[in-house]
């Protein structure tokens, strides 16, 4: 399984708006057209964690084609009253706002 963590800054009063756009966009088959397994939103602090796990490590290739779609093109431009980036000067792309794992741990 492949997992990413996007953090951005969100109110937290925005998350039941948030989790609604998402309830509506994970009812589709975009999730399974990117190879979404799991979707779970954190947030802390005005700080908003997006973690994402995927099937395979192919994840990120398959949002990179998803992102034309128009229900992609649709949330992020619905969430754009919500989620800002954490760092605005040097946001292109959700990968700019990409956690790196440091450490992995799991039980075999």
């Amino acid at each position: 399984m492949h997992s990413t963590l996007i953090v951005a800054r969100m109110n937290a009063h925005s998350a039941t708006d948030v989790a609604d756009l998402f309830t509506a966009f994970d009812a589709t088959d975009m999730p399974h057209a990117m190879g979404t397994r799991r979707r779970q939103l954190f947030s802390y602090r005005g700080l908003y964690f997006h973690l994402q796990d995927f099937d395979t490590a192919d994840g990120g290739e398959r949002i990179e084609t998803a992102k034309t779609d128009p229900r992609f093109v649709a949330i992020s431009q619905d969430l754009k009253p919500f989620i800002e980036a954490y760092d605005p000067a040097t946001w292109r792309s959700p990968a700019d706002a990409m956690a790196q794992r440091f450490y992995h741990w799991s039980a075999r």
